[in-house]
């Protein structure tokens, strides 16, 4: 098929990749290049990255509201645009543009989590279960109908990062099937009922309350891992905190207990990996060495 790919960070480079072995991408719409890093230079998306590796013809408006975007878009002749994680909405005329449309690829079970951040807000929420949908494009917000979908089981200590490659690999593989039998897939509406939003992640809400219940607390740092990053103020400067388990300590909360144990407000955590400000990850045996951490300190 000939498919237009539009997708920006490093969650939608295993998909493209699929697509490029299997289907003609002529082209990849992504976010422009940002400034960052000590010299403020502009630095290409994963995706347009990986496209320019591939040799394939990349575009990266700052818009697709515009009538000429709109019109160069619907001449590529596209069969089929695939969408996954690219960061513009899409208007009518570019949803329509395609022969069969634009097919997402979303992170969660539709119609829970809908929205920016389903990967995050599913093990921040305990959820037993997440999996990776197909869903026909529709002015809405992730409010199309489901062509595919997939169930996979979050792990007790899995983070977003370790889930956010396991979902990727699945939608690379998902929308394969998808596009084999595009004209035999039976459009499944979604329910009105169950409906949740995953609103982008705030570094505001990243701070950790050690009054809460402890597997509340390691949710939310499993959840925030690696990005933004649960953190709390110690007596040696801000830590970052990458990984946790609940256990059935207790103490007052935000209390050291023993190794990178923590008092919450009912049970404990076992931090088992965390960053110092200006230092790499560690893990437990390696973070109380340096610094003024006795067994009773108070993390806040």
């Amino acid at each position: 098929m000939r498919v237009i790919f539009m997708g920006t960070p490093d969650f939608s480079v295993p998909v493209l990749e699929a697509l490029h072995a299997e289907h003609e991408v002529i082209c990849v719409y992504c976010q422009p290049p940002r400034r960052a890093g000590r010299g403020k230079q502009e630095r290409p998306t994963p995706v347009h990255a990986r496209a320019l590796e591939l040799g394939l013809e990349v575009r990266h408006p700052v818009s697709l509201k515009g009538a000429n975007e709109q019109a160069a878009f619907a001449a590529l002749g596209a069969d089929v645009a695939v969408v996954v994680a690219y960061g513009l909405i899409l208007p009518q005329p570019v949803l329509d543009a395609p022969k069969h449309g634009c097919l997402n690829i979303h992170a969660s079970l539709l119609p829970r989590w809908r929205g920016a951040a389903p990967i995050h807000r599913a093990i921040m929420a305990g959820d037993a279960e997440t999996g990776v949908c197909i869903m026909q494009m529709e002015a809405g917000l992730d409010t199309g109908p489901v062509l595919l979908r997939e169930t996979t089981p979050i792990g007790a200590t899995e983070t977003t990062e370790v889930l956010h490659d396991r979902l990727s690999a699945m939608g690379a593989r998902l929308i394969g099937a998808a596009l084999a039998q595009i004209d035999r897939l039976t459009p499944e509406p979604q329910p009105e009922d169950g409906v949740t939003y995953a609103a982008k992640i705030d570094k505001a809400e990243a701070r950790i309350d050690w009054t809460q219940p402890a597997e509340a607390v390691a949710r939310k740092i499993r959840g925030l891992s690696p990005f933004p990053g649960a953190w709390c103020e110690t007596p040696g400067g801000r830590l970052k905190l990458l990984g946790a388990a609940p256990v059935s300590e207790s103490g007052i909360p935000g209390t050291l207990l023993h190794d990178m144990t923590v008092a919450c407000g009912v049970g404990a955590v076992a931090i088992d990996r965390a960053q110092r400000e200006g230092k790499r990850v560690m893990e437990p045996g390696e973070l109380r060495r340096g610094v003024d951490w006795a067994d009773g300190v108070s993390f806040t």
